[in-house]
């Protein structure tokens, strides 16, 4: 199976669930689930598709679009601002080691 390596790094158990109810607590708590007249569709591989719900534990396919697009739209983009910060922490300054 092409996807083993994936498959060895899947959260199992509560950890896989408790990330779900985190991003979709933090959603409807950011109102971005408050109401729910948008739709959409797409065509996407089944592969892709079938292991997103099994690293998420999520059966639906709606329940997994909301889980990714909350996922994106919360991201606090810290990989990007620690980057930016890079080089300008004074280089004398004591740091306590």
């Amino acid at each position: 199976m092409r996807d083993k390596a994936v498959q060895q790094t899947v959260p199992t158990g509560n950890s896989r669930k408790e990330r779900v109810a985190a991003v979709m607590a933090r959603a409807e708590q950011s109102g971005l689930l408050s109401e729910k007249t948008g739709r959409i569709a797409g065509r996407v591989s089944a592969d892709l598709v079938r292991q997103a719900k099994a690293r998420s534990g999520l059966a639906s396919d709606t329940e997994l679009v909301e889980f990714a697009l909350a996922s994106i739209a919360l991201e606090d983009d810290f990989a990007e601002a620690f980057r930016a910060a890079k080089g300008t922490v004074d280089p004398r300054l004591k740091l306590g080691y």
